[in-house]
Protein backbone atom coordinates (compact mmCIF):
# COMPACT_ATOMS: atom_id res chain seq x y z
CA UNK A 1 0.00 0.00 0.00
CA UNK A 2 1.50 3.29 -1.10
CA UNK A 3 0.76 6.11 1.34
CA UNK A 4 2.95 8.73 -0.33
CA UNK A 5 1.26 12.09 -0.69
CA UNK A 6 1.61 14.05 -3.91
CA UNK A 7 4.13 16.88 -3.76
CA UNK A 8 2.52 20.32 -3.99
CA UNK A 9 4.54 23.08 -5.56
CA UNK A 10 4.13 26.70 -4.56
CA UNK A 11 2.59 29.18 -6.96
CA UNK A 12 6.01 30.80 -7.52
CA UNK A 13 7.60 27.48 -8.50
CA UNK A 14 4.66 26.64 -10.77
CA UNK A 15 4.81 30.04 -12.49
CA UNK A 16 8.61 29.82 -12.94
CA UNK A 17 8.22 26.39 -14.55
CA UNK A 18 5.52 27.73 -16.88
CA UNK A 19 7.67 30.72 -17.89
CA UNK A 20 10.67 28.48 -18.56
CA UNK A 21 8.56 26.07 -20.62
CA UNK A 22 6.87 28.85 -22.57
CA UNK A 23 9.83 31.09 -23.36
CA UNK A 24 12.73 28.65 -23.24
CA UNK A 25 14.68 31.37 -21.41
CA UNK A 26 14.40 34.82 -19.94
CA UNK A 27 16.38 37.95 -20.75
CA UNK A 28 16.92 40.44 -17.92
CA UNK A 29 17.68 44.12 -18.52
CA UNK A 30 20.42 43.65 -21.08
CA UNK A 31 22.14 40.83 -19.20
CA UNK A 32 21.45 38.40 -22.03
CA UNK A 33 19.63 35.13 -21.77
CA UNK A 34 19.88 33.25 -18.51
CA UNK A 35 18.31 30.08 -19.90
CA UNK A 36 15.60 28.50 -17.81
CA UNK A 37 15.38 30.81 -14.81
CA UNK A 38 14.01 29.65 -11.49
CA UNK A 39 12.77 32.00 -8.78
CA UNK A 40 16.02 31.41 -6.87
CA UNK A 41 18.12 32.62 -9.81
CA UNK A 42 16.26 35.81 -10.78
CA UNK A 43 14.00 37.88 -8.56
CA UNK A 44 12.75 41.41 -8.21
CA UNK A 45 11.31 43.02 -5.16
CA UNK A 46 12.21 45.15 -2.16
CA UNK A 47 15.66 45.23 -0.61
CA UNK A 48 16.93 46.83 2.56
CA UNK A 49 20.36 47.32 4.09
CA UNK A 50 21.67 46.51 7.53
CA UNK A 51 24.78 47.54 9.44
CA UNK A 52 24.73 45.68 12.73
CA UNK A 53 25.72 42.22 13.84
CA UNK A 54 28.77 40.36 15.05
CA UNK A 55 28.70 37.17 13.02
CA UNK A 56 26.85 36.12 9.89
CA UNK A 57 24.97 32.85 9.50
CA UNK A 58 27.95 31.51 7.54
CA UNK A 59 30.16 32.07 10.61
CA UNK A 60 32.29 34.90 9.28
CA UNK A 61 32.62 38.29 10.96
CA UNK A 62 30.06 40.80 9.67
CA UNK A 63 31.58 43.75 7.78
CA UNK A 64 29.00 46.56 7.51
CA UNK A 65 30.98 48.24 4.73
CA UNK A 66 31.43 45.04 2.72
CA UNK A 67 29.83 43.94 -0.53
CA UNK A 68 27.85 41.12 1.06
CA UNK A 69 24.18 40.27 1.49
CA UNK A 70 21.64 38.07 3.27
CA UNK A 71 19.27 35.86 1.28
CA UNK A 72 16.77 33.28 2.50
CA UNK A 73 17.69 30.36 0.26
CA UNK A 74 20.75 30.93 -1.95
CA UNK A 75 23.85 28.99 -0.85
CA UNK A 76 26.60 30.84 1.01
CA UNK A 77 29.24 32.13 -1.39
CA UNK A 78 26.79 32.67 -4.27
CA UNK A 79 27.50 35.90 -6.13
CA UNK A 80 24.50 37.93 -7.25
CA UNK A 81 24.08 41.18 -9.16
CA UNK A 82 21.70 43.55 -7.39
CA UNK A 83 20.35 46.40 -9.54
CA UNK A 84 18.52 49.38 -8.08
CA UNK A 85 15.53 49.78 -10.41
CA UNK A 86 15.11 53.48 -9.56
CA UNK A 87 18.53 54.56 -10.85
CA UNK A 88 19.96 51.56 -12.74
CA UNK A 89 23.06 51.26 -10.52
CA UNK A 90 24.18 47.71 -9.75
CA UNK A 91 26.67 45.89 -7.56
CA UNK A 92 27.82 42.28 -7.30
CA UNK A 93 27.57 40.93 -3.75
CA UNK A 94 28.37 37.62 -2.08
CA UNK A 95 25.70 35.85 -0.01
CA UNK A 96 27.07 35.21 3.49
CA UNK A 97 24.03 35.57 5.76
CA UNK A 98 20.39 34.52 6.09
CA UNK A 99 17.47 36.91 5.89
CA UNK A 100 15.76 39.24 5.36
CA UNK A 101 13.22 38.64 8.05
CA UNK A 102 11.03 41.67 7.26
CA UNK A 103 7.88 40.85 5.30
CA UNK A 104 8.00 41.59 1.58
CA UNK A 105 11.79 41.87 1.24
CA UNK A 106 13.88 39.56 -0.96
CA UNK A 107 17.44 40.54 0.05
CA UNK A 108 19.27 42.45 2.79
CA UNK A 109 22.46 44.21 1.73
CA UNK A 110 25.37 45.21 3.92
CA UNK A 111 25.51 49.01 4.28
CA UNK A 112 28.47 49.24 1.85
CA UNK A 113 26.55 47.43 -0.90
CA UNK A 114 23.47 49.57 -0.27
CA UNK A 115 25.53 52.74 -0.64
CA UNK A 116 27.11 51.41 -3.86
CA UNK A 117 23.69 51.31 -5.56
CA UNK A 118 22.37 54.52 -4.01
CA UNK A 119 19.91 52.98 -1.57
CA UNK A 120 18.29 55.05 1.15
CA UNK A 121 16.47 52.58 3.37
CA UNK A 122 14.30 50.32 1.19
CA UNK A 123 14.56 50.14 -2.61
CA UNK A 124 13.04 48.11 -5.43
CA UNK A 125 15.77 45.89 -6.92
CA UNK A 126 16.38 43.11 -9.41
CA UNK A 127 18.56 40.22 -8.23
CA UNK A 128 20.27 37.78 -10.62
CA UNK A 129 22.85 35.06 -9.93
CA UNK A 130 26.16 35.64 -11.73
CA UNK A 131 28.72 33.01 -12.68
Amino acid sequence: MNSAKPVRRSNAARIAAQIAAFSGGLALAGLGSLGAVSTAQAQSGKASWYASGQRTASGERFNPNGLTAAHRSLPFGTRVRVTNQANGRSVVVRINDRGPFAHGRIIDLARGAGRAIGMNGVARVAVAVVD
